[in-house]
């Protein structure tokens, strides 16, 4: 059938994730640090995601799209919001093997200690599908660059995200990030998230 539905422009998308938030159906994703329309039959065509987005990534197109499933974005909700969100055990950094099956394929978010308990919705914004790694630049007193360069060289990682504090110390993170990729040698994106000392995603 033809309907309206909405569209994401990948080369304005920063990758913010408000759209995601602002998506009652869950229709919208985060995969590679672009937003991406899951399954179109979750987006009911409304578009409460548009005013959402600062770039204006996102309008409506008019095409051939499957109907939308009220009962299946039910059902999808319901089980996305089921159950914990952790991929992996451990998460500090310092405790994750240096090679393990489950990096392949893996979006990897690095997170200073403090941003889950900043932020209120850590898990359901930064977590979702991705592997989970925790460190302090300033009170672990180690520089983890190698240890994540030699996971990152080894393995078929497809992005990292990083979210910090705005503290200056968390700085160490991104370059500890930025670092790691460069050593590996691979093309590697990284995404940065700042959390504020209020708990309001920046």
């Amino acid at each position: 059938m033809i309907r309206r539905i909405i569209t994401i422009d990948r080369d304005k998308c920063t990758g913010c994730g408000l759209c995601a938030d602002a998506c009652h159906e869950g229709a919208i994703g985060i995969r590679d640090g672009k937003a991406v329309l899951l399954k179109e039959d979750y987006c009911d065509g409304l578009g409460d995601c548009l005013p959402s987005c600062p770039v204006n990534a996102i309008s409506f197109e008019e095409r051939e799209a499957r109907a939308y499933d009220e009962k299946a974005v039910q059902e999808h909700l319901r089980t996305r919001d089921k159950g914990p969100r952790l991929q992996n055990f451990p998460i500090q950094l310092k405790l994750l093997p240096a090679a393990a099956p489950y990096y392949n394929g893996a979006s990897i978010l690095l997170a200073a200690d403090c941003t889950a308990f900043a932020y209120a919705k850590f898990h359901e914004k930064f977590m979702g599908e991705r592997l989970t790694m925790i460190a302090c630049p300033k009170l672990d007193g180690v520089d983890y660059s190698r240890k994540l360069a030699g996971i990152l060289k080894n393995h078929d990682v497809k992005d990292v995200t990083v979210v910090r504090m705005e503290v200056p110390c968390c700085g160490g993170l991104v370059r500890m990030a930025e670092e790691a990729v460069l050593e590996s040698g691979k093309e590697i994106p990284v995404n940065v998230c700042i959390i504020s000392t209020r708990g309001e995603y920046k």
